[in-house]
C-alpha cells in the first residue's frame, strides 16, 4: 500500500492554497484529507472524500453528534476531531490508519457511541474519528446458526435480523440496549439477560475480520489465537479496527416469560431488605435459564427494589421455579407475560407489550438524550442485613443514584477466567452498575450528580471486590485511572481493575501486534516500559 509522503502532501496542499487564494497555510485536517484521498489501493466506486468530514463541512457536527450518547460531551467546548471518516469500505479504514500514523494523529474508533465516558470520540490531543456506522451489514450462514456482523451494526439490527431470518427460533446473547454498536460492545465482553444460559457475546464469537496497525486485513487464522483472545473482552481499540465479527446464534424458545415487580418498603408483607437478602441467596444459583436483575432506587424517601426478569420458557415452569426458590417475592401468574424473544427486547426498554412494533429497535438515533455517569463493581459474598441498612441509607442521601445488580452464575461460572480476556467469571455473585441521569445542562447540576455517584461508590467499598477492586470495561469509567502518556505504570492502575490477571497477557499481545503503540487512548492497553 503506497501513499504520498508527508512532505509531498504539505507542499502540494500549500501550493494549491496559494494559487487559489491568499488564505492561511493548510490545516492539519486539509493535509489529512489529501493524504487519504491519495491513498492506494482505493475503491473508485466509493471515493473516500465522499465519507470524510472536516469542521468546515456543514455536516461535520451532525455526524459527530449523531452518535454522542452522553450530553456531557455534547457542547461547544469539547475538543473536536480534525476529521471524521465515516468508513464505507475497508480501504477507507486502511487509508485512515496509514495517514493518521504519518501525521502522528491519534485515532478514535466509534461503532455506536455508547461509550459512557466518551473515549470513542474524545481526546486531549489532535485526533481523527473513524466512524463505523456505514459498515453494518449482517450476513447469515446457510443453516442460520452463524452470522457475520459488521462493527457498525447495532444490537437492534442484529436481533431483528436474527429473529426475522429464523422465524423467532434463534437469538444472540448481548445487551439490552438496541442502540449499542457491535464493534465496542462485543470487544468489551457484551453481557445481557441470556448470559446465565449462554455466557457473554464473546463466548459466542468464533471469528473476526480486522485491520491492523500495518493496514493488513486479517481473520482469526491469520491474526493468530493470541490476538483473537485479546479482542474478546480486552477492548479491540487497543489493538486494531474490527471490521466484522462472526457470531454463533443460539436457540431460543417460541415463548419467553418476562416480569417486572416492585417493592417500595415491602411487598406482600415482606420488607424490601429481606427480599434483597433472599435475592442474593438465589440469583446466581437459580435455573440458568432465569435472569433476575435487581434495581435499587428511591421513591418518596423510601428505597424501592425492582425485580425484572426473563425466563427462557413458559410462565408455568417459571412459577414452579419461583415458588420453590424465591417464594418471598410472591410472583403470580398475572405478573408474568409470555412473548416472543424478539418482543422481550422492547420489554427491557420499558415499552409496554403491544404498544410498538419490534421494528422500533432499528432506530439508530435515540429520541431522548441524557446527561449521565456510570460506574461498576463486583460482589463476591453476600451483603449482610447491617450492610444493606447502610446501603439503603446512602441511597436515600443520594437520590439521583440507582444501582442495578446483575446476577452471574450459570454459564458465567463454567467458563475459565483465562478463556477470553474478560476475567470476571466464577466467584462473582453479581455485577453492580451505578447510574446517575440528569436532564438539564449546567456545571452545578453535573457536579452534584457525579458527586452523589462517587459517594455511593465509596460507601460500597466494604462490600465489593478488592485487590483489585474490579471494574467492567463496557461501563467505561475514567475515574479509576487514565494514561495520558500511554505508560505501563499508568495503564496498570486501571488495567488490573478491568482485566485482573489477564492484564499482563494483554500487554504482551499489544507489544507484538502494535509495536508503535498507534492504537492508544486514555484507557488503552499500554506497552511495556522497556519497549
Amino acid at each position: 500500500m503506497k501513499s504520498p509522503t508527508i512532505q509531498t502532501l504539505i507542499i502540494s496542499v500549500f501550493l494549491f492554497t496559494i494559487q487559489t487564494s491568499l488564505a492561511s497555510p493548510p490545516t492539519l485536517g486539509n493535509v489529512f484529507t489529501q493524504c487519504i484521498i491519495g491513498f492506494k489501493p482505493s475503491n473508485p466506486c466509493s471515493p473516500i472524500q465522499n465519507f470524510t468530514y472536516t469542521p468546515q463541512n456543514p455536516k461535520f457536527l451532525i455526524i459527530l453528534n449523531n452518535y454522542v450518547r452522553n450530553l456531557r460531551y455534547f457542547n461547544n467546548t469539547t475538543r473536536k476531531p480534525i476529521a471524521i471518516v465515516a468508513a464505507a469500505d475497508v480501504t477507507h479504514i486502511q487509508a485512515t490508519i496509514t495517514c493518521a500514523k504519518k501525521l502522528s494523529l491519534q485515532l478514535r474508533i466509534r461503532s455506536g457511541g455508547h461509550d459512557y465516558d466518551g473515549l470513542s470520540y474524545l481526546s486531549t490531543v489532535d485526533f481523527v474519528v473513524l466512524d463505523m456506522f456505514n459498515l453494518r451489514s449482517i450476513e447469515f450462514g446457510r443453516k442460520l446458526d452463524t452470522a457475520w456482523v459488521q462493527s457498525g451494526a447495532t444490537l437492534g439490527e442484529i436481533y431483528y435480523g436474527v429473529a426475522s431470518k429464523s422465524n423467532g427460533l434463534r437469538g444472540f446473547p448481548a445487551g439490552i440496549c438496541p442502540g449499542l454498536g457491535a464493534g465496542g460492545h462485543f470487544s468489551g465482553g457484551g453481557y445481557g439477560n441470556m448470559m446465565r444460559r449462554y455466557g457473554l457475546s464473546i463466548d459466542n464469537i468464533i471469528d473476526a475480520k480486522i485491520v491492523d496497525a500495518k493496514g493488513r486485513v486479517l481473520d482469526r487464522s491469520s491474526m493468530g489465537e493470541d490476538l483473537f483472545w485479546a479482542l474478546r473482552g480486552g477492548g479491540a481499540a487497543s489493538f486494531c479496527v474490527v471490521l466484522a465479527w462472526k457470531i454463533k446464534l443460539v436457540p431460543v424458545p417460541e415463548k419467553v416469560t418476562v416480569f417486572n415487580v416492585e417493592a417500595v418498603g415491602k411487598r406482600g408483607g415482606v420488607n424490601t431488605k429481606e427480599l434483597v437478602v433472599k435475592w442474593q441467596e438465589i440469583a446466581d444459583k437459580i435455573d440458568n435459564s432465569l435472569f433476575i436483575r435487581l434495581t435499587l432506587s428511591t421513591s418518596n424517601k423510601t428505597v424501592k427494589a425492582s425485580f425484572m426478569g426473563m425466563f427462557l420458557g413458559d410462565s408455568s415452569r417459571l412459577l414452579e421455579i419461583m415458588t420453590k426458590e424465591f417464594p418471598e417475592l410472591g410472583l403470580n401468574k398475572t405478573e408474568c407475560i409470555e412473548m416472543k424473544w424478539i418482543e422481550s427486547v422492547l420489554f427491557w426498554l420499558s415499552i409496554p407489550p403491544g404498544t410498538a412494533p419490534t421494528s422500533v429497535m432499528l432506530n439508530r438515533i435515540p429520541q431522548k438524550q441524557i446527561y449521565l455517569k456510570r460506574k461498576s463493581d463486583y460482589v463476591q459474598k453476600p451483603i449482610s442485613r447491617t450492610g444493606l441498612d447502610a446501603i439503603f441509607k446512602v441511597l436515600l442521601e443520594n437520590e439521583n443514584v440507582t444501582m442495578a445488580w446483575n446476577p452471574y452464575g450459570g454459564r458465567m461460572s463454567e467458563i475459565p477466567s483465562t478463556e477470553t480476556a474478560f476475567p470476571h467469571r466464577a466467584g462473582n455473585m453479581f455485577k453492580i452498575q451505578y447510574a446517575a441521569n440528569w436532564f438539564v445542562p449546567g456545571e452545578e447540576v453535573a457536579k452534584e450528580c457525579m458527586s452523589q455517584t462517587e459517594r455511593v461508590f465509596e460507601a460500597m467499598t466494604p462490600y465489593v471486590s478488592n485487590n483489585p477492586r474490579e471494574a467492567f470495561l463496557n461501563y467505561r469509567d475514567v475515574d479509576i485511572g487514565t494514561s495520558l502518556n500511554s505508560t505501563y505504570e499508568e495503564g496498570k492502575v486501571y488495567g488490573v481493575k478491568y482485566f485482573k490477571n489477564n492484564f499482563e497477557r494483554l500487554v504482551s499481545v499489544k507489544s507484538r501486534v502494535d509495536t508503535d503503540n498507534f492504537f492508544r487512548y486514555e484507557q488503552s492497553i499500554p506497552v511495556p516500559s522497556s519497549h
